[in-house]
């Protein structure tokens, strides 16, 4: 089978590799569609994720959408379409029965933070535990499928600030994550959503998704003391000290976006002063299952995607989806017409 790999920093091939055999538990799929993540961005410019450095060959990404082509055990029907829950939960712990996505020793698809590397769905073909599956319901497109591992992040930062029904809500960053978080508030019962970004464009797919106003963030001053929750999902130094200005007292920040593993410019006094509080977001739980059923319910999410490109056009997929000013989300298909 073919697969897209990356060997280092802006070294990726593509390859012809074994096609891969399911085991008992697993499942064997064809893979569709694959959304360009950040962390593919940095695998592939950087050679590393944070502290996650390519030490062999890695097939990166993890937003999948797949049609079933081997399933030993029978229980999912050959061509039957689906999404991935891409991890696989580490060693439970004590505290944390019903937090499953922070326990330690977990994996997830296409990421360095395992040696081996767990391998990734830029690849015709992959096999994941039975249990990763997720069927479609029906109405579901693969295509739009391939948006439910971004949109159960942007849930589950909902869920970590507590709920927004009924609430006035900022969202901070207009990139994929924060488009998505803008449609998750908003289908949950926030009173208004507000969305913040330092481009245009990202503000003008907002405006599209019903964000009833938005604010370009290095012209517009940002409201003090407005909102119930914000969602900061660009994880920018300055864009997270503006959050502490704009949360209301007794607020919550529920911080989604990926920060930088160094120490910044973060300024805590307003969240002090207000005793609002400011709560991390990784990842998510179960809240792909949310996501796949938001995704059937409300067919305006898929315009997120803005651009679709060919396995073969992957670095110009990469090109374009490191700029937040010409692209929202970039998608890949993986061979899925062959």
């Amino acid at each position: 089978m073919k697969a897209l790999v990356i060997h280092g920093k802006r070294d990726l091939r593509i390859e012809s590799i074994t096609t891969p055999v399911p085991a008992d538990g697993q499942v064997r799929l064809r893979i569709a569609y694959v959304g360009i993540c950040g962390s593919d961005l940095h695998y592939y410019n950087e050679g590393a994720n944070g502290e996650f450095v390519i030490q062999e060959p890695l097939i990166p990404g993890h937003e999948v959408s797949a049609i079933v082509d081997l399933d030993p055990s029978g229980m999912h029907v050959s061509g039957t379409p689906v999404t991935v829950h891409p991890a696989c939960f580490g060693k439970p712990q004590s505290g944390l029965e019903s937090l499953p996505h922070l326990w330690p020793g977990g994996s997830y698809l296409g990421s360095a933070s395992t040696l081996p590397h767990t391998q990734g769905g830029m690849s015709q073909y992959v096999v994941v535990d039975a249990e990763m599956v997720r069927r479609l319901p029906e109405g579901l497109s693969v295509r739009r499928a391939a948006l439910a591992e971004p949109l159960a992040v942007a849930l589950h930062g909902i869920t970590v600030a507590g709920g927004v029904t009924g609430k006035d809500v900022l969202v901070s960053g207009s990139g994929p994550i924060g488009l998505l978080s803008i449609a998750a508030a908003l289908s949950q019962g926030a009173r208004e959503v507000v969305a913040t970004d330092v481009l245009a464009r990202p503000l003008q797919r907002a405006r599209r998704l019903g964000a009833s106003h938005t604010l370009q963030a290095n012209i517009e001053k940002i409201p003090t003391d407005a909102f119930d929750v914000v969602l900061e999902c660009s994880g920018v130094p300055s864009a997270i000290n503006t959050s502490f200005r704009a949360v209301r007292p007794a607020g919550i920040v529920s911080q989604v976006g990926m920060v930088a593993n160094e120490l910044t410019g973060i300024n805590l006094a307003p969240m002090l002063s207000k005793e609002a509080q400011v709560r991390g977001s990784f990842r998510f739980n179960d809240e792909i299952d949310d996501a796949v059923h938001l995704l059937a319910e409300k067919t305006e999410i898929e315009s997120i995607i803005t651009h679709e490109f060919p396995a073969e056009k992957i670095i110009k997929a990469l090109e374009v989806a490191r700029d937040s000013a010409a692209s929202g989300k970039v998608i890949v298909s993986m061979w899925y017409d062959e």
